[in-house]
């Protein structure tokens, strides 16, 4: 069965209130999160300041992250923050707590609002119940949007630490009480372990790394284990899959090449592609920040009344 791509235009997470990309240039993103303002490195931004004199200092931030040649970098802030604080984000009512990480990340990414409106509306309109796999899931922003929908989701990362941050992020939203299974595992042993138990999902959402490291040290390469986790998921899959999700933040992903994968995949299935990037607008100048790549495909069937 061969299934048309649909290539639409870049996604833009423009319905943020409690987050801004406020300014880019020169490698680098001004953004303010919530009640505070923070200036991280970004390799996506080749482009200099609109209006500033090349290698200007950023001026009007709380905290600052600054590059080591050697690699990695450190935080640098000019007011006492708090360790944590929480963001809201409004269009779905949820609430995520964000903390400046040593990786220079926050624990969330702000872009990946338009698969988490993508999710809630795909799980409400099902008109049945849904089960949800989040792999790779991070810090559970997408499960979060999952479980506010009605979703019984699987939420599994092989960071301890990830995990009980999820855990978080659904009590902050109000989602404590919803069939959330929290799973600290390498995402590929413990999806070969369902496929044992017999168990199946309508739905699967999955954001790879280029490389990685199971709970017990294995390694994650994803040019030679993503292709086996597709496969391991498709038999996961119900008799009725609602949609599967990818997202990438790695160059040796493009949009073509997730779509190539999903359309393989689930060729066997009437369903729909689509697959474009992710990106930020920019407050000051109008640009948008491009920000990760993504491939959908999502079933034709009429949902169950």
């Amino acid at each position: 069965m061969n299934t048309a791509v649909q290539r639409p235009p870049l996604l833009v997470a423009d319905r943020w209130k409690d987050f801004q990309l406020l300014d880019c240039g020169e490698g680098m993103k001004q953004e303010r999160w919530g009640p505070y303002t923070l200036v991280r490195p970004d390799p996506q931004v080749l482009w200099p300041r609109q209006g500033a004199a090349p290698g200007a200092r950023w001026e009007h931030w709380d905290g600052f992250y600054h590059r080591s040649e050697a690699g990695g970098g450190r935080w640098e802030f000019r007011r006492p923050l708090p360790e944590h604080w929480e963001v809201r984000y409004d269009a779905l009512g949820l609430t995520f707590k964000i903390r400046p990480t040593s990786f220079k990340h926050t624990g969330l990414f702000p872009e990946q609002a338009v698969n988490w409106d993508w999710i809630h509306a795909k799980v409400k309109g099902a008109g049945r119940t849904v089960s949800v796999l989040n792999l790779f899931g991070y810090t559970g922003a997408a499960t979060c949007a999952a479980a506010a929908a009605g979703a019984a989701v699987c939420h599994v990362d092989a960071a301890d630490g990830m995990v009980k941050w999820c855990r978080e992020n659904a009590l902050l939203s109000g989602l404590e009480d919803k069939p959330i299974r929290y799973i600290a595992d390498d995402c590929l042993k413990f999806v070969r372990r369902e496929v044992k138990r017999g168990r199946h999902y309508d739905a699967v959402i999955m954001d790879p790394p280029t490389y990685g490291r199971g709970s017990t040290g294995e390694l994650w390469r994803l040019e030679d284990h993503l292709w086996d986790l597709l496969q391991e998921c498709r038999a996961l899959l119900s008799d009725n899959p609602l949609f599967f999700l990818i997202n990438a933040y790695t160059a040796r992903l493009s949009p073509t090449v997730v779509a190539n994968l999903l359309s393989q995949l689930m060729r066997d299935v009437p369903g729909t592609l689509s697959a474009g990037e992710v990106g930020l607008p920019v407050q000051r100048d109008g640009k948008v920040l491009p920000c990760g790549i993504y491939g959908r495909w999502e079933s034709s069937r009429p949902a169950t009344p």
